[in-house]
């Protein structure tokens, strides 16, 4: 069974689809080894790792299909990546399905918000497409793929819960897979039960804000056929590093971090030197 159809296994099963968000191959590789259902690739994150900017879409269609394919070529989780407004108009759309789809990714997130986007977890506000065109945007990207099986989320950035509820049944009629909102438009879990239940489809929902806070599993799985943790690895990593690179400055050895370091022998593990010298031995011998 390909990982597509794991995916959509999944789903049909009525089962949620649990992730946390990759900004690179390492950071991957260690969602997957935490036993996490598949790795979502965050937007957020790869603006902020690769070019140190905020997640404005100053980076292109190519650069972060870059990321993604080091990420697929890394793991062997099913990879769900962050496909922004799919950078540009339907033809755009269909021919960013059609990249990543080749580039081994199951699934791709697009978002309703005008070019370029910026983060509703950054901004003070965002603006979004007509319904009309947004809607559109989501039925050219169901029409490119060429595995059924591949996901289309659909995320809408709308202001208000009317607003997303009539945007979310638009996407499901596109032939989205899942729909997703912004947690500062859904502030309750009753929002999120209206959602479910108005566009007929199960809920993509990124967990941050007051999802995470006060939210339990039970509830988030009763609702959503994909939840994501998509910002904790990139802030987990970026205050160890904080913290550890500080007292590193300042008394300019490594004996008395206040956080402990990966092991040599386990990092070496994890990257896959033991396949690499054995390949190398094999070769070398024959």
């Amino acid at each position: 069974m390909s990982t597509t159809s794991t995916l959509r296994q999944i789903l049909k099963s009525g089962r949620t689809i649990w992730s946390a968000g990759a900004y690179d191959a390492l950071s991957a590789l260690l969602i997957e080894r935490a036993g996490f259902d598949a790795v979502f690739t965050t937007g957020f994150g790869v603006s902020a790792s690769h070019l140190g900017q905020p997640d404005v879409e100053l980076y292109t269609m190519t650069e972060n299909l870059g990321v993604v394919r080091h990420i697929t070529s890394a793991v062997k989780a099913p990879v769900i990546a962050d496909g922004d407004t799919g950078y540009g108009n339907v033809i755009n759309v269909m021919r960013t399905v059609r990249e990543f789809e080749r580039a081994g990714v199951q699934g791709i997130v697009f978002e309703d918000q005008v070019v370029p986007k910026r983060c509703p977890a950054a901004a003070t506000s965002v603006d979004v497409l007509p319904l009309k065109t947004a809607q559109q945007k989501i039925r050219a990207a169901v029409d490119a793929r060429t595995n059924p099986d591949f996901l289309i989320i659909a995320r809408t950035d709308a202001p208000t819960l009317e607003e997303t509820i009539e945007r979310g049944r638009a996407f499901a009629e596109a032939g989205a897979d899942l729909v997703q909102p912004i947690s500062r438009t859904v502030t309750r879990f009753e929002d999120l039960q209206r959602l479910r239940e108005a566009c007929g489809r199960p809920l993509s929902l990124q967990i941050l804000g007051w999802l995470e806070k006060d939210l339990d599993k039970a509830q988030i799985e009763s609702v959503a056929g994909l939840a994501v943790f998509p910002l904790v690895p990139l802030m987990t990593i970026t205050a160890a590093l904080q913290t550890s690179l500080k007292r590193l400055a300042a008394d300019k050895h490594a004996r008395a971090l206040p956080l402990p370091q990966t092991s040599m022998a386990e990092f070496k593990s994890l990257i896959g030197f033991g396949a690499i010298e054995e390949l190398e031995k094999r070769y070398e011998m024959g």
